[in-house]
């Protein structure tokens, strides 16, 4: 009997990419094969050499259709099979070739906002709704909405296989939140982009949409990051470490604040548990600051840290390869053990 495999990739917009996906009859008994698509409509290719592969390099159950569907997470190749210019995932992977001995490790917390009828879900039309202070991990009619869409959402991450670790609504009406991980550099973000496209294709069901934009309404309204938590196996054995990866993350602050997603300049403006986007700091249990160390991190003397810049339409392999080559480029260079 044959299934379907639902193939998904990015495609080449920018600044921030966008999500695509399109369905192989694959014949029973066969793994998902090499497959194309014209790249001409996905920003990847002009009309006069518009193919584009799709390399699939990470398969899980499809939930929603159940049975023996798949979900194909691909990275795009040029028809000369080397990496396409958009493909991120290339890059990452020669840096967890480079770094592997280091066996970092990433949770990221993606935050993500509700959309309804052209304004955030649950907001009011013509107006606006009470103050953030009750929507953090709220609960009831009058303070959440879109829980049926998270549940959803929860349980079919869960089916797919994948890392998926936890959800909580966020500080601003209509906001949410999920982490994947712990996993590796190229897991994360394979696991992150198909997290996503679940979340896109289930809300589509309930007739609601889910925006990676990081600051969905100006004002006193806190913005949507993509909080990135990530260690080495030197940080999860003593504090030296720790406290080096800080301090090699801000020599390079500017390289990530310039990859860490588009639009970043207004959503870390130094409120909103946010630390200025010009401004580099890190500190114990301090959300304010760039990079926060946690508190149990602090007392244990070991563990990971969390990078708080990323916004929440980062690309996972961009960030997660930029803190593995800053990161452990700087141990190596310094012999810190």
């Amino acid at each position: 009997m044959p299934y379907r495999a639902e193939y998904i990739w990015i495609d080449g917009q920018k600044p921030t990419a966008k999500l695509r996906s399109k369905t192989k009859i694959v014949p029973d008994g066969q793994e998902p094969p090499i497959w194309g698509f014209d790249g001409s409509s996905t920003e990847q290719a002009p009309g006069s050499e518009s193919d584009c592969v799709l390399n699939p390099v990470f398969i899980a159950p499809d939930p929603l259709r159940g049975g023996d569907d798949k979900l194909v997470m691909c990275e795009v190749l040029n028809t000369d099979m080397t990496p396409h210019e958009s493909n991120n995932r290339a890059k990452a992977a020669e840096t967890a070739e480079k770094y592997g001995s280091h066996e970092p490790w990433f949770g990221i917390e993606q935050e993500y906002t509700f959309y309804k009828d052209g304004r955030p879900h649950g907001w009011p039309v013509g107006g606006y709704p009470a103050p953030q202070g009750g929507y953090y991990c709220g609960v009831g009619a009058d303070e959440i909405w879109g829980r049926d869409v998270v549940e959803a959402h929860t349980r079919a991450c869960m089916d797919a296989g994948l890392a998926i670790s936890g959800t909580n609504a966020e500080v601003m009406i209509g906001q949410w939140e999920f982490q994947i991980g712990p996993a590796g550099l190229l897991e994360v973000g394979d696991q992150l982009w198909m997290a996503r496209w679940l979340l896109y294709r289930i809300a589509e069901d309930h007739d609601i949409s889910a925006h990676l934009t990081p600051k969905p309404v100006e004002g006193d309204w806190n913005g949507a990051g993509a909080h990135t938590n990530f260690s080495t196996k030197e940080m999860r054995e003593s504090y030296e470490p720790i406290v080096a990866a800080c301090e090699a993350l801000g020599k390079k602050a500017d390289l990530h604040i310039q990859h860490y997603g588009a639009g970043i300049e207004q959503r870390l403006t130094g409120l909103h548990e946010t630390a200025p986007w010009t401004e580099y700091s890190y500190g114990v249990s301090d959300r304010g600051a760039s990079v926060r160390i946690p508190w149990q991190v602090h007392v244990e003397q070991k563990g990971y840290i969390e990078d708080r810049r990323p916004n929440a339409n980062m690309d996972p392999y961009v960030v997660a390869q930029l803190m593995v080559d800053t990161v452990c480029g700087y141990f190596e260079e310094t012999g810190v053990v």
